[in-house]
């Protein structure tokens, strides 16, 4: 099975780590991680803030190659080193295709994402701008969540592997769906995507492995047994009853 994925399975190098007191292998997620092997089309991470499911995902983002503050590999710019150490200690088994594209997205940095694409465009180059490759508007002339689905609609090409980091954060209940139809589409034309979300619409996709990161480590659950697809659903079922709960 790891022939058709890109990235096939994660391994955390134990012998490696020094202690499991420090950041950040003292997060219960990274402590008790063994290895975790993502689906073939669409993994989500998911898990309370400080979790460990985003620095997870950066760190598998950086030993492939990415920028820390996300875009492409072919990304260099840094505005604030603010990464761990935990991609020096991962060994990721990769299949035997590689990816015709990539992108690691950071909902939190996109800003510089951004910015860096124009700074590339200002500088003398052979090539067609960058932005072309973004629908050739600036990311900056649209709202954030305008800016997102430009990314995935513009940017993101088939048989590409995709890492997301909360890319709901800018988007309405709407432009999530549009985000899941995209990723269907993408997913069907061989790309894998591993999407760290606190989104209940999003980790609804049905050809998907969820890993949930909590006290206990890192674990495989069913979406329905999601604590974010039960708090939604009982709050929509009787919005009233539960408010009146909680502020009472």
């Amino acid at each position: 099975m790891i022939e058709t994925r890109f990235v096939g399975r994660v391994s955390l190098l134990r012998e490696r780590v020094e202690s499991f007191e420090r950041y950040p292998f003292n997060l219960p997620s990274v402590r008790a991680l063994d290895r975790i092997e993502p689906h073939p089309k669409v993994t989500f991470f998911i898990g309370e803030n400080g979790s460990g499911k985003s620095t997870l995902l950066e760190a598998i983002a950086v030993s492939l190659g990415f920028n820390p503050e996300g875009g492409s590999r072919n990304f260099q710019f840094g505005t604030r080193p603010s990464h761990s150490e935990l991609h020096e200690y991962l060994r990721i088994a990769k299949g035997m295709k590689r990816p015709r594209s990539g992108y690691f997205l950071r909902a939190e940095s996109f800003f510089n994402v951004a910015t860096e694409i124009e700074k590339l465009d200002a500088e003398p180059s052979f090539g067609p701008p960058v932005i072309n490759a973004y629908g050739g508007r600036s990311l900056h002339e649209q709202s954030h969540g305008e800016s997102f689905l430009a990314l995935l609609r513009d940017r993101f090409i088939p048989q590409g592997l995709y890492l997301l980091d909360e890319p709901e954060a800018a988007l309405s209940p709407q432009r999530q769906l549009a985000v899941l139809a995209r990723i269907h589409d993408l997913a069907s034309e061989g790309s894998q995507f591993i999407i760290a979300t606190h989104s209940p619409i999003l980790m609804a996709y049905p050809e998907a492995s969820i890993f949930q990161f909590d006290s206990n480590g890192i674990s495989q659950v069913a979406y329905e047994d999601t604590e974010h697809f039960q708090v939604t659903r009982d709050f929509l079922a009787d919005p009233q009853r539960m408010l009146r709960i909680l502020l009472a």
